[in-house]
C-alpha cells in the first residue's frame, strides 16, 4: 500500500486536495472572463478559501515526510470547506435566508478612480448572477466543496 515514502491513499488525497481548489478557481474565471458574471465581495471571499486551498495542496506535493503531506492535506480539507460554507452562507444571502454582513456590492477599482467608478456595474451579493436547476454558483460551490472536503477528509482518515 506504500509508494515511495508516501501512502496511496494520502497520495489520491493530496491529489483531490489540488484538483478541486483548482477546479472552483477555473469555474470561477471562467464564469467570469468567458462569460461576464462579475464576482461580489461575496465571491471573492469564496475565491480565497480555494485560492488558500490550493496554495496548501501544492506545498503537500513539495514535502516527502508522509506527516507533513497528511497536515497539508488537513489544512487543504479545511479550506476547501471554509470555501463551501462561505458559499452556503452566501447561497442563503441570494436566497433571502438571512442579510449579508455588508452592503455587499462590488466595484473593483484600477486606473483612474472616478472614471472606474462611474462605469463600474455594481455587483450585488443578494442577486444570484446565474442559476441552474434553482441552485446558484454559490449553492454549487456549497455542495461540491462540502462534499469533495468530507471526501478528501475520509480518504485522509483511512490512510492512518
Amino acid at each position: 500500500m506504500v509508494f515511495g515514502q508516501t501512502p496511496v491513499v494520502h497520495r489520491l488525497a493530496r491529489a483531490l486536495a489540488l484538483i478541486v481548489p483548482a477546479g472552483a478557481m477555473a469555474a470561477a474565471l471562467v464564469a467570469q472572463y468567458g462569460f461576464g458574471l462579475a464576482p461580489c465581495d461575496m465571491c471573492w471571499w469564496q475565491r480565497y478559501a480555494h485560492i488558500a486551498a490550493l496554495v496548501v495542496a501544492l506545498g503537500a506535493f513539495a514535502v516527502r515526510d508522509p506527516r507533513a503531506v497528511r497536515a497539508l492535506v488537513w489544512l487543504a480539507v479545511l479550506g476547501i470547506a471554509t470555501g463551501g460554507l462561505i458559499g452556503g452562507f452566501h447561497a442563503g444571502v441570494e436566497y433571502h435566508w438571512w442579510q449579508g454582513l455588508t452592503a455587499c456590492s462590488s466595484t473593483r477599482i484600477t486606473g483612474d478612480p472616478l472614471a472606474a467608478i462611474m462605469a463600474a456595474p455594481v455587483i450585488r451579493c443578494d442577486v444570484p448572477a446565474w442559476t441552474l436547476f434553482g441552485i446558484s454558483m454559490a449553492g454549487y460551490n456549497c455542495i461540491g466543496s462540502l462534499a469533495a472536503a468530507a471526501g478528501i477528509a475520509l480518504l485522509v482518515r483511512r490512510g492512518r
